[in-house]
């Protein structure tokens, strides 16, 4: 669980932590939310320059989740109203608002995270180095502007299921929604003369993954800031015969046909950032669009999906325009 943090107040120049304006760097915006709140966060709801981020603070409840919105300026009562109305079951709460310096951003970028090991994979921060496994591969992913670090269920989930996969043949491999890339690193070590494309809508991400490939002394791997499949970059390189997917159910049903038709005949469909709730949903997206499920691994609330395009390379029936993936949004 999260410590708790002494509320502070807006305007005065100080927050929790002693910081002052002379040193601060940026700006920390704290409510309580449920997971359904945090699952339906959209910054693109909000009209303000911030970076949103969500937490389970303790695991498996449903009810003690927390939004952290920073922003490079001290919130006014306009941003914390925005924030606020992201949450409504927040609406009565003072916010914990903290005045952040590069410093404390080093320190709670590398808080609390020890190295996690996924069959041959290691997974760490520098702030605590390993060694690999005889045979196996350490990462170097230090917690910062993208998502990935291998901690959250999903990640590590989807690790140990390409561990899994590594006496198999893949020549061509895409990463969607890559974060720090971390996926598409293990793909690169399982199967080194695969071609390997990863893709994220945040171009920040796409930074962090090329930073994380020169610190984890990685080359070749073909990097795409796109929104989904339908990028020319990305249909281009079609068909792919393992497409990894570690994003959120909504995205994950509206992209079917997409990533389905980016599928090389009998290819294998890593999805995940589903909650096991979901997954019906999710699986049946894909069945329409000639998939099977082959494998599933439930950790939490999260589940891992393994599916098989179908026999002939799927071909959508309608075209399909990102503006309008709406149609296949996931109902929840």
């Amino acid at each position: 669980m999260s410590a708790e943090r002494p509320p502070a107040k807006v305007g005065t120049g100080f927050a929790s932590g002693g910081a002052t304006t002379d040193n601060v760097d940026s700006w920390k915006t704290s409510f309580p939310c449920t997971r359904a709140e945090a699952e339906a966060i959209d910054a693109g709801e909000i009209a303000i320059d911030a970076v949103l981020m969500t937490t389970e603070e303790i695991e498996d409840d449903r009810e003690r989740w927390r939004l952290d919105a920073y922003t490079e300026t001290e919130p006014d009562a306009a941003m914390i109203a925005a924030f606020r109305a992201l949450v409504p079951s927040a609406a009565a709460v003072a916010p914990v608002i903290e005045a952040l310096t590069a410093e404390d951003w080093v320190a709670m970028s590398q808080e609390g995270l020890e190295p996690i090991a996924e069959g041959r994979f290691v997974v760490h921060t520098s702030a605590h180095p390993v060694s690999p496994p005889a045979g196996g591969r350490a990462f170097l992913i230090d917690a910062g502007r993208a998502f990935g670090t291998g901690h959250h269920a999903t990640t590590s989930g989807c690790l140990k299921a390409l561990d899994a996969m590594a006496a198999r043949d893949f020549a061509s491999i895409i990463d969607i929604g890559t974060g720090t890339g971390l996926l598409a690193f293990a793909a690169a070590h399982l199967w080194p003369e695969a071609r390997i494309v990863a893709t994220d809508i945040d171009p920040a991400a796409i930074d962090v993954t090329r930073e994380n490939m020169t610190a984890n002394g990685i080359a070749g791997i073909d990097l795409i800031v796109a929104d989904g499949a339908l990028d020319p970059a990305i249909t281009a390189g079609a068909p792919y015969d393992l497409v990894i997917a570690n994003v959120l159910a909504g995205p994950l049903v509206s992209m079917a046909p997409e990533l389905a038709a980016i599928a090389a005949p009998r290819a294998t469909i890593l999805l995940a950032g589903l909650l096991e709730t979901q997954r019906a949903q999710v699986v049946d997206a894909y069945s329409v669009c000639g998939c099977t499920l082959t494998g599933a691994e439930i950790r939490g609330d999260w589940t891992i999906l393994t599916l098989t395009a179908g026999a002939e390379r799927y071909v959508p029936t309608k075209p399909i325009d990102p503006k309008g993936r709406d149609g296949w949004a996931l109902d929840i």
